[in-house]
């Protein structure tokens, strides 16, 4: 099976949060596409089938709860995780998000290295692009087989 980059859609509006995410998962390998508009997440995502979206929960127009619920309700989308990325904390606000169809729930500001075991966890990293992080020095000739 070739190995490949594993393509992760930011739903982001907050221009820094975009750069931030974008810079920590391109760095571990991962290609992402961004936007901050609720429809354009909808329209990418049916498109290119990202391995997972990151999508924030107070977006400008329609909420990333119903851009979840829209997701999960097209069966080429349905199985795609989505991982909410919010500044709201609060445990009830957690359990609405979980239960709109969300994945997983990360608040913000984000702690990268439990950010990278969220993710990791829907993508592993043996799954990303090998030979990119090989180049990069990730992996080496005794742990890439």
């Amino acid at each position: 099976m070739a190995d490949y980059p594993k393509r992760i859609l930011i739903v982001e509006d907050n221009k820094v949060d975009v750069r931030l995410l974008k810079d920590i998962l391109e760095g571990r390998g991962y290609e992402t596409l961004q936007t901050g508009d609720a429809l354009e997440a909808i329209n990418l995502a049916l498109a290119n089938l990202p391995d997972l979206i990151l999508m924030d929960i107070q977006l400008p127009d329609i909420s990333g709860l119903e851009v979840t619920r829209r997701l999960r309700g097209d069966e080429r989308s349905r199985g795609i995780p989505i991982v909410a990325v919010t500044a709201f904390a609060m445990g009830w606000h957690e359990r609405e998000v979980l239960d709109s169809g969300c994945d997983a729930y990360i608040s913000k500001p984000i702690s990268i290295l439990r950010f990278l075991r969220t993710v990791e966890s829907f993508l592993p990293p043996e799954s990303c692009c090998r030979e990119g992080l090989r180049q990069q020095g990730v992996f080496t000739s005794h742990n890439s087989r």
